[in-house]
């Protein structure tokens, strides 16, 4: 398996050198205790000793000893010193962004140069890295490889707009607006509009003033740049599906500019001549209908054919007083009442398969098995793990699932079952490969599976509970 694991850091592998060489960040060691320090496990029992950590903990601990005591000082503090505490509060917020911007980096660097010293592959360098940032951040995979790209260009080639931050002048959202807009430049070029942006007071601006401030200076500093950067996100052009609150999706299209106008003034055309006919609908119900109709080629939005996976508990089925909620799976939970509604009067051609569940030691409930027609068994015994897990089962990711990963690797004689089996990203199937990454199961009766990352820490995931 390869993928193009330098996109991680975005930086070759003579440029993470370079840039392990350029940083200069404090030791918080003893210096008497280097070589204790060094032979040190890079363990989180070995983190938990770190003298910054422990601050920070003690940090914690008394700003959550302030929530709980919520309404002790009532009448007791003016309302002035409120609002000045909510004031250092926002300001504290942006100091923790740049203080975990540059620990990313320095994580980043660290790990780097260990991937070198244990013979990575030069293009797999940088993989894995801003997934362990992600696990700690409780975020996905995505989000921590975002973050990470933030945090490079801010600490490497930004120190004006990263000391605004440490100090609260501007917040997070700023800053990462600002550095995206940078972030297509080459270093010299961003370090220069760095000092220039430091100049124009943008602790005055709004988050979208700084930006397009940001905006203006990289393109009149690079207009091919930026030119190519508008290219570049033509090509990302996609369409993705997310659940949304009460029974409803969102279906949304990055689409260039003026393909996105046009199809929008078609639908609202549509909406103007059916409201001129006469139609009852709303005109946004009438461009929901017909953008539903047209991609799927059918008369009407109901007619649309689909096969769906309903996880639905069977009395709840049968019992029209059993109010026990269903879930389509990979979206959301639906009302018993819908889905009975659902499945007596759809128009279309639909086709539903049965899951079985089975109670869990804990209380809880497994999805075990399934409908097996319609299928083949290896066919059925990816429906029934991508059913089980629904989303990547890598902690925090949410992604959907690509790849069907073996937790006891095949190579090493892992069987192909349920058990052992789990449904992953593309991303976490590829990662898991690296170095000093382990999968494990440690409870077959929830499916609990244990992530070990190369610095020790320890993540788990079991299945989201049927209904």
């Amino acid at each position: 398996m390869s993928v193009g694991c330098s996109t991680v850091l975005g930086m070759s592998t003579a440029a993470v050198l370079e840039a392990v060489e350029r940083i200069d960040l404090p030791d918080t060691a003893a210096p008497d205790d280097t070589a204790a320090a060094e032979d040190a496990p890079t363990a989180p029992t070995a983190a938990a000793a770190d003298d910054v950590t422990v601050r920070l903990d003690e940090t914690l601990d008394w700003l959550h000893s302030l929530v709980s005591a919520r309404g002790v000082d009532q009448g007791l503090v003016s309302d002035a010193a409120r609002i000045d505490r909510i004031a250092v509060c926002e300001r504290l917020q942006a100091s923790l962004e740049a203080v975990k911007a540059v620990e990313m980096v320095a994580f980043a660097q660290s790990q780097s140069t260990e991937q070198m010293r244990l013979g990575v592959h030069p293009r797999k360098i940088g993989s894995g890295i801003a997934d362990q940032i992600a696990l700690a951040c409780k975020v996905s995979p995505t989000e921590g490889s975002r973050r990470l790209h933030v945090a490079r260009d801010l600490v490497l080639d930004m120190p004006h707009t990263l000391d605004l931050l440490a100090t609260g002048e501007i917040g997070g959202w700023t800053t990462r607006l600002i550095v995206g807009q940078l972030s297509h430049l080459d270093r010299a070029t961003r370090a220069r509009l760095d000092a220039e942006l430091a100049g124009k007071d943008l602790g005055s601006m709004g988050a979208k003033q700084a930006e397009a401030a940001a905006k203006r200076l990289a393109y009149e500093a690079d207009p091919a740049a930026a030119t190519e950067r508008a290219k570049k996100a033509r090509k990302d052009r996609r369409v993705t599906l997310r659940p949304a609150p009460d029974t409803m999706s969102l279906l949304t299209g990055l689409l260039p500019v003026e393909q996105g106008v046009a199809c929008y003034a078609a639908l609202d055309a549509a909406a103007k001549t059916a409201k001129a006919a006469g139609d009852k609908r709303s005109r946004g119900q009438i461009m929901a209908d017909t953008l539903v109709a047209r991609l799927t080629g059918q008369e009407k939005a109901e007619d649309t054919g689909f096969e769906v996976g309903v996880i639905m508990p069977l009395g709840a089925l049968l019992d029209p007083k059993d109010p026990r909620p269903a879930e389509l799976i990979g979206q959301d939970l639906l009302p018993a009442d819908l889905i009975r509604d659902l499945i007596k009067d759809a128009e279309a051609r639909c086709w539903w398969r049965r899951l079985f569940t089975r109670p869990t030691g804990d209380g809880g409930q497994l999805i075990v098995d399934a409908d097996k027609r319609r299928r083949t068994f290896a066919s059925w015994l990816a429906h029934l793990i991508r059913c089980r897990d629904k989303v990547c089962r890598d902690p925090y990711c949410g992604a959907p699932i690509r790849h069907l990963d073996h937790i006891h690797r095949h190579a090493d004689g892992g069987a192909a079952t349920a058990t052992n089996g789990r449904g992953v990203c593309e991303r976490g199937n590829y990662i898991r490969e690296l170095p000093g990454w382990t999968v494990q199961i440690i409870d077959t009766d929830t499916h609990t599976v244990e992530i070990i990352t190369p610095t020790g820490h320890h993540y788990r995931s079991r299945p989201p509970e049927p209904p």
